[in-house]
């Protein structure tokens, strides 16, 4: 079951997403479970890293997440993805999840190394709903 976060491109680069996880996804009454919210950070971080090249794909190498508070099932949720820096196939990039009031939920930083294209040959990335959206 996929949380069906939706990403948008900033004008500056980086991707953000809202979100109002239910509790569902709780790993505790109220707060959302941990390993949903390395998923979120680490897919805002690979949009960061694909930006608006929908054909291109990367694979996350390493993750590094630091939790700051919990994370609040029911409650609006901003998630933001950005590339910091990016050589050949390897790339290197932040996320990060914030409430309402713009706390620091928690964050990551995370290596990701592109995919050879034979590999993804045939892919249509809309049809798995890869796709990072123009700013609004």
């Amino acid at each position: 079951m996929s949380l069906r976060m939706t990403f948008y491109l900033q004008d500056n680069g980086i991707v953000t997403s809202e979100i109002v996880v239910p509790e569902e996804y709780a790993g505790y009454p109220g707060m959302v479970h941990g390993g949903n919210i390395v998923a979120m950070m680490d897919e805002a971080a690979g949009r960061a890293v694909t930006g608006d090249e929908p054909d291109r794909f990367a694979v996350t190498s390493q993750l590094t997440v630091n939790y700051r508070l919990p994370v609040p099932t029911n409650q609006p949720l901003k998630v933001t993805g950005k590339l910091l820096k990016k050589r050949g196939k390897v790339a290197q990039a932040y996320g990060e999840i914030r409430n309402q009031e713009g706390e620091l939920l928690a964050e990551a930083n995370a290596i990701f190394v592109e995919i050879a294209e034979d590999f993804t040959e045939g892919i249509d990335p809309a049809l798995m709903g890869w796709k990072v959206y123009e700013n609004d």
